[in-house]
C-alpha cells in the first residue's frame, strides 16, 4: 500500500518552524518529501503544499495528528491498496 500525504499551509511564516520539526521527528518514514508555493516577483507565497510519501501506516495516525493540531494546516490523504 502506498499512502501520499498532501499538507496545506495557509500561512507559512506562522506554521512552518512547528511542522517542520514534527517532519523531522518523522524522517525515518517518508520516503518522499516535495514542497510547492507560488513564488511572485521575488516575493514567496504566505501558503504552500508539501506532498509526502509515507512508508509506515502504523505510524501514520499520530504523524496526521501531530501535524492537525497546528492551526493553519490542511491534511488531505491518497491510499493506493497495491504496490
Amino acid at each position: 500500500m502506498k499512502t501520499i500525504i498532501g499538507i496545506k499551509l495557509n500561512n507559512r511564516a506562522a506554521t512552518s518552524k512547528q511542522m517542520q520539526d514534527i517532519l523531522s521527528e518523522y524522517g525515518c518514514i517518508i520516503r518522499t518529501r516535495i514542497g510547492l508555493h507560488d513564488v511572485d516577483c521575488g516575493k514567496c507565497s504566505t501558503n504552500g503544499i508539501i506532498l509526502l510519501e509515507v512508508i509506515n501506516d502504523e505510524l501514520l495516525p499520530k504523524l496526521q495528528k501531530e501535524l492537525c493540531s497546528i492551526e493553519g494546516i490542511e491534511l488531505q490523504q491518497m491510499v493506493f491498496e497495491r504496490d
